[in-house]
């Protein structure tokens, strides 16, 4: 097992090379141009680390004052997190499960999931994994009132461009991470998760990464591997239980005054399925009140004036069977990535502007290897209000029950340069939109 995790990849190369390429004729085939893609990066474990040292590091929320925090290390350790709020003082200590997964070939390394709390809000605190370890981090956990601060993230990757991505980001002050879908762009070369998970630690391992599936998350490949999402359900697993959905691919969670659910675009989502049942129970739950502001989360678009990925099922079928509901619901924002380059609409229902309705926004332009998605349709749709091809981030700040700041930062600079910013009201407190 401690080969899985070193930097030559555990499959043969040429091994590797045929599962792409056999996987690649059951992937969705794109229409436009893209410009050269980048090679992926591949991170290696740290030379100074011990096989049962901890790597790979990352947290997400779970309810309103606890904690998860995952980290993989090679050989057999205790699934244990010792914390506390003073540097070197970890004055509590709680253990969790370990678990593995085989790809394969490939056989991952042990995957410790702990959740930790209850926490204070607002607060850092201090942390190791796997008991005696010289590795500690901190994390602060988010305010428990407005406001509060997303960053937004899609199609992320690891490449050149990514970097530069989480290099902007790094310096941006901020409470939580929203992530749209396509993490890792491994496809099927899952030593490439492993890369992944080294390359986002030192962000994801001090705010919470709240992710949903996209594609690239999929890796189905008829014989070889038929079960989907097994990389992204053992790495990355979000707070479904805790919102009552019977899968982690679509759950919701609430935070300062916010509630935020994430859709999953590749699995069931008819109005017989059970993600879609689920979405109606959770809307029922939602007290304006309280949590104010709704945002949305899904991969593939319903909204697109790119040429890239245009008719989609995951677009067309999801919104057909789901838009009714959240626009019932008054969800202010939806945000999707799949799409690699950044587009904002008007507040929109039903292929028209309404006041009523949400702001969807695309931005899946992290920084994946496949380039940007550089072509629109013209002329531009008039509920398009801006769109461009760069890579780049988004900002939401929720300053208080009313109003919002949303901005858009640009890669293509060696700062991260506002390319669209927008102040915007809660439909929640909209005398015109009550239901």
């Amino acid at each position: 097992m401690a080969d899985s995790l070193r930097k030559t990849p555990s499959f043969p190369a040429a091994f590797t090379i045929a599962v792409v390429a056999f996987a690649s004729l059951f992937s969705a085939v794109s229409s436009y141009h893209r410009p050269p893609p980048r090679r992926n990066l591949f991170v290696p474990r740290r030379q100074d680390l011990d096989s049962d040292s901890p790597e790979q590091v990352h947290i997400s929320l779970v309810g309103v004052d606890k904690m998860r925090i995952t980290w993989i290390t090679e050989d057999s350790a205790p699934a244990m997190v010792e914390y506390g709020t003073f540097p070197g003082v970890y004055n509590k200590h709680v253990t969790g499960t370990t678990s593995s997964y085989k790809y394969a070939l490939y056989e991952s390394g042990n995957i410790h999931d702990v959740t930790i709390g209850p926490l204070h809000p607002d607060t850092t605190y201090y942390y190791r994994c796997s008991s005696n370890s010289a590795r500690n981090f901190t994390f602060k956990t988010p305010p428990s009132q407005l406001p509060i601060k997303f960053v937004v993230i899609g199609d992320l990757g690891q490449t050149e461009w990514t970097q530069k991505t989480l290099e902007h980001v790094a310096k941006s002050d901020y409470d939580v991470l929203l992530l749209p879908g396509d993490l890792s762009y491994a496809d099927f070369v899952q030593s490439l998760w492993d890369s992944f998970g080294r390359l986002v630690e030192p962000l994801a391992s001090q705010r919470p990464w709240m992710v949903t599936q996209g594609n690239h998350e999929v890796e189905r490949v008829p014989v070889i591997h038929s079960q989907p999402f097994t990389a992204y359900n053992a790495r990355w697993h979000m707070p479904f239980e805790e919102s009552s959905s019977n899968s982690n691919l679509y759950y919701s969670f609430d935070t300062a005054g916010v509630h935020v659910i994430m859709l999953g675009s590749y699995t069931d989502f008819d109005k017989s399925s059970a993600q879609y049942e689920w979405l109606v129970a959770d809307l029922k739950k939602i007290e304006r009140a309280t949590t104010p502001w709704i945002l949305v989360l899904i991969h593939a678009p319903w909204y697109n004036s790119n040429t890239a990925h245009q008719g989609d099922r995951e677009s067309v079928d999801m919104k057909a069977a789901m838009e009714d509901l959240l626009y019932q619901a008054r969800v202010d924002v939806v945000f999707a990535g799949h799409v690699h380059a950044y587009e904002r609409f008007t507040r929109v229902y039903n292929g028209e502007a309404n006041n009523c309705a949400p702001i969807h926004i695309t931005i899946g332009d992290g920084g994946n290897r496949e380039g940007l998605a550089s072509k629109y349709i013209d002329p531009k749709p008039m509920i398009s209000l801006f769109r461009q091809a760069s890579f780049g981030h988004g900002r939401l700040d929720v300053v208080n029950a009313t109003h919002a700041l949303w901005t858009w930062h640009r890669n293509d600079d060696n700062v991260a340069v506002i390319g669209d910013s927008l102040w915007f009201t809660s439909l929640s407190s909209d005398p015109a939109c009550r239901i």
